[in-house]
């Protein structure tokens, strides 16, 4: 197990697949990985990152390790273990926030986006749904926001301040933790104000004032977009989007630009979008909103446009068309749009209905019901990963003084 998700979720993952017999073993990078282990054994990587893909080759072949779990798949030191234990025969899995949000984990081999093995084809996914049930999307373990706001930014705050005890860490964070999270106290200072906007415009929405096209937005600082995009910065695929709908779309049309409910205010939307919208000659056509209702913004839409954004996933649900600028995993023939950017906003490919029900059985394979936060939740999605990795061999289980390196 190597760096897991800012919470108790991680340390009972051990205790559970421990408790059905494996032998674990924990790489700590930072302090937030050693204070939310909670006292479990674990071994420290104090060395420089440039020494990291050897040290966890050398690591992964003389403890015969036999699967390596992570949180977030393209952070360096992820990545790097990938490529090490391809070479080894070892099996890498990504542990991530479900594609069929809320109530789920990603559990999928090796990586998401742009490295996921999850088939393209649609004959391929086909046969991968076959004889598998449709997932069951009632929602059993929720959790506040709260709670997630205090996991994220303690193991954040504390990856910053802990330096002094893991001073060559990589921490592959383009904002520093107190700038990001600061930023949020002018972001709240605007959140009346962002509200009463969403609310007008869902207003003037439903009163059928204007058509429009949806664009949803991600977040900077994603792995999505880094990782897995074609684009340094989401202010370029705005920019090729606008250009495009300048091109292509009705005059009669408009658009609305919906922000992640996560931004942290530092990439300046509200005062970019406009700017982008005049330099494409789109002034008074293009609104920026931040919060509102997702499902509303998107069943009155004439069609939406992303990078890969799992907004994507409650588009199709919803027989919306949908552009894929980036790497997505819904990114198929019978789904998306496949024609290019000019197409879609006069001619988008419609969605198939009864493809995606066969998409959606799929991708459940790659998906476990539960929650990172909900105590219940964590009880069963820890059991299903230690059914999904199966039972270690009788010759395999050492004793608990063995157990641990």
């Amino acid at each position: 197990m190597l760096q897991g998700h800012p919470s108790r979720f991680w340390a009972e993952l051990y205790d559970g697949l421990t408790a059905d017999g494996h032998r674990v073993l924990k790489v700590h990078f930072c302090l937030s990985d050693l204070l939310f282990w909670l006292g479990r054994p674990a071994v420290s990587y104090r060395g420089r990152y440039t020494r990291w893909r050897d040290w966890i080759g050398r690591y992964l072949e003389r403890e015969q390790v036999t699967d390596v779990l992570y949180y977030a798949d393209r952070l360096p030191y992820h990545a790097d273990t990938l490529d090490a234990a391809r070479a080894l025969g070892v099996r890498c899995w990504a542990i991530e926030f479900g594609y069929l949000r809320p109530d789920w984990i990603t559990m999928e081999p090796e990586a998401m986006g742009a490295y996921s093995t999850f088939p393209k084809s649609p004959k391929d996914i086909e046969a991968l749904a076959q004889d598998m049930p449709s997932p069951d999307m009632t929602v059993l373990y929720p959790y506040d926001f709260f709670t997630e706001a205090v996991n994220e930014v303690s193991f954040h705050l504390l990856q910053a301040f802990g330096r002094p005890f893991y001073p060559l860490y990589n921490s592959d964070k383009p904002y520093w933790p107190l700038v990001d999270y600061g930023s949020w106290i002018g972001e709240l200072a605007f959140e009346r104000r962002r509200k009463r906007e969403a609310a007008d415009l869902e207003a003037a929405i439903s009163a059928g004032e204007f058509d429009y096209n949806l664009v949803a937005m991600q977040i900077q600082a994603d792995y999505q977009i880094r990782a897995s995009s074609p684009y340094d910065h989401i202010s370029d695929f705005l920019a090729e989007v606008f250009a495009s709908f300048k091109r292509g779309a009705p005059a009669s049309r408009e658009l609305v630009v919906k922000l992640h409910p996560l931004d942290n205010g530092l990439e300046r939307w509200f005062a970019r979008v406009p700017k982008l919208a005049r330099e494409a000659g789109l002034e008074g056509r293009v609104h920026i909103v931040k919060g509102g209702d997702l499902v509303h913004f998107l069943k009155a839409s004439k069609g939406v446009a992303l990078i890969n954004s799992t907004v994507g996933i409650h588009a199709l649900r919803m027989a919306v068309p949908t552009f894929a600028a980036g790497e997505a995993v819904f990114d198929v023939p019978g789904l998306t749009h496949q024609g290019d950017l000019d197409t879609f906003w006069t001619k988008p490919d419609p969605v198939d209905q009864t493809f995606f029900k066969v998409f959606i059985r799929a991708l459940s394979t790659i998906q476990i019901k539960g929650s990172f936060y909900n105590r219940d939740g964590r009880k069963a999605a820890i059991a299903e990963i230690g059914r999904r990795l199966g039972r270690p061999a009788a010759s395999g289980i050492l004793d608990d003084e063995a157990a641990v390196t």
